[in-house]
């Protein structure tokens, strides 16, 4: 089926903008980048003409031989076919990351020929992006990252009624408890299937939990793939040895990165180019520890105290091995993995919300909050607890030693306010933004 993302609001925006440059939009592999960017051609643009450079290297050769413009606009359209229009046509350079020269090009139409409107993806551009010898046009062009598909996405794709009912949702009062618990079942069901887009689509149409797992099981290949085609020979197995692992230490009670369960004796240094490449390539997101809970968060925040985290809880899952009928068996799934589940969610629509701007806080080895964020001028310490079990020291703890305007916690259970405590169901992450300023 055909799947609504809400970053189409975002390219409209792009798309109309006066001051608009040659877009880049990143994402892990499989987020659906080529896919929304073609659609949204289809839908806003006269036409689309799509330019994939992994599948035609041929085209490298003319973005060596000219940064022109009006000669690359000419090169493009005898490739296709078709008549190149200013403003009613979408380009799309997809994997643009395997031609440097193309990224590169994209300062001249954004100085020389902004009428034509390009959009760039690629699987791997963060990485390419970081790595010696590339050149890119900074300050030339526009950036949008594609997550996975947040839990009101695939509700929207799996549930049009649900949603609806979802939508309606405004924080003036509890939600009715016939649809907290329906909301509270389907993000449960979530927790399996994650966000990415041919997952959520095949279950849609069919409900086929086999279906789910391979599909899941091809993604994971091909992250695997892409970490012997495109990492140096000498930093391949040191990748491997900190994806496998992933799992493992997210299990652990505390969740935070030890090399040494790595292996025995390993050092910092020899993991951390593996550890940012699994980063840059949007697999893996990285949340740093502070101590201290002062603005700005990044200022006190602790390189060598951090846990990793997945792109996807359903990948999360699969890593885990987890069987679908877990899902379905009451609080089974969040008692066994210690809400480990639940954090990776809530952090996945952090990440949407707020970018790498997030943290968590501890306080030695006596309390730790899940995250800590930065709004505005207040910092917001932000609890997850994966049942209906809210007790807690470590939000006690740091609301007792900080005393913050706001606090909020995140559960199975309703809405609901206490002072500066505000109680919100996990299915409600996505909106703290609007919880928050209410």
């Amino acid at each position: 089926m055909e799947i609504k993302r809400d970053i189409v609001a975002d390219l409209l925006a792009w798309k109309d903008s006066r001051r608009r440059k040659p877009l880049v939009l990143q994402g892990a592999r499989q987020v659906g980048k080529s896919w929304i960017l073609k659609a949204f051609g289809a839908e806003c643009f006269d036409n689309v003409v799509y330019f994939n450079f992994d599948t035609m290297p041929e085209l490298k050769a003319d973005f060596v031989r000219t940064k022109r413009p009006t000669e690359l606009v000419k090169v493009l359209e005898m490739t296709c076919g078709e008549k190149i229009l200013p403003e009613k046509t979408l380009i799309v350079f997809d994997e643009i990351q395997e031609c440097n020269e193309a990224l590169n090009s994209l300062k001249y139409f954004c100085e020389d020929a902004r009428e034509y409107a390009i959009a760039c993806a690629g699987s791997l551009l963060g990485v390419a992006l970081n790595r010696d010898g590339a050149s890119f046009p900074v300050g030339k062009v526009d950036f949008l990252t594609l997550y996975p598909l947040s839990f009101s996405e695939y509700l929207r794709a799996v549930d049009s009624e649900l949603f609806a009912s979802y939508e309606m949702i405004d924080g003036s009062m509890p939600v009715p408890e016939v649809l907290h618990g329906r909301l509270i079942d389907a993000y449960k069901t979530y927790l399996m299937i994650g966000g990415m887009p041919e997952v959520v689509s095949d279950y849609a149409d069919n409900r086929d939990w086999k279906a789910v797992q391979d599909i899941q099981d091809g993604i994971l290949k091909s992250y695997s793939l892409d970490f012997s085609k495109h990492i140096n020979n000498k930093d391949i197995p040191r990748v491997f040895q900190v994806w496998n692992s992933l799992q493992d230490q997210l299990a652990k009670e505390d969740r935070k990165f030890r090399y040494a369960d790595i292996q025995k004796g390993a050092r910092a240094r020899e993991y951390e180019a593996a550890i940012e490449w699994l980063c840059l390539s949007g697999i893996v997101h990285r949340v740093n520890a502070v101590e201290t809970p002062r603005i700005p968060l990044s200022a006190y925040s602790k390189s060598n105290a951090f846990k990793l985290y997945m792109n996807d809880v359903g990948l999360l899952c699969r890593k885990f091995s987890l069987l679908p009928q877990t899902a379905m068996s009451g609080n089974r799934l969040f008692t066994e993995f210690k809400g480990i589940l639940s954090e990776n969610y809530v952090m996945q629509s952090l990440v949407r919300q707020y970018g790498d701007s997030i943290f968590y806080w501890t306080s030695g080895n006596t309390a730790e909050v899940e995250f800590v964020l930065q709004m505005n001028d207040d910092i917001v310490p932000v609890e997850v607890k994966s049942d209906n079990n809210i007790k807690a020291k470590s939000l006690a703890q740091y609301r007792q030693k900080y005393a913050p305007s706001l606090s909020l916690r995140l559960s199975t259970r309703n809405l609901r306010r206490d002072g500066d405590l505000q109680n919100l169901p996990l299915y409600l992450v996505e909106k703290i933004q609007v919880y928050t300023s209410m």
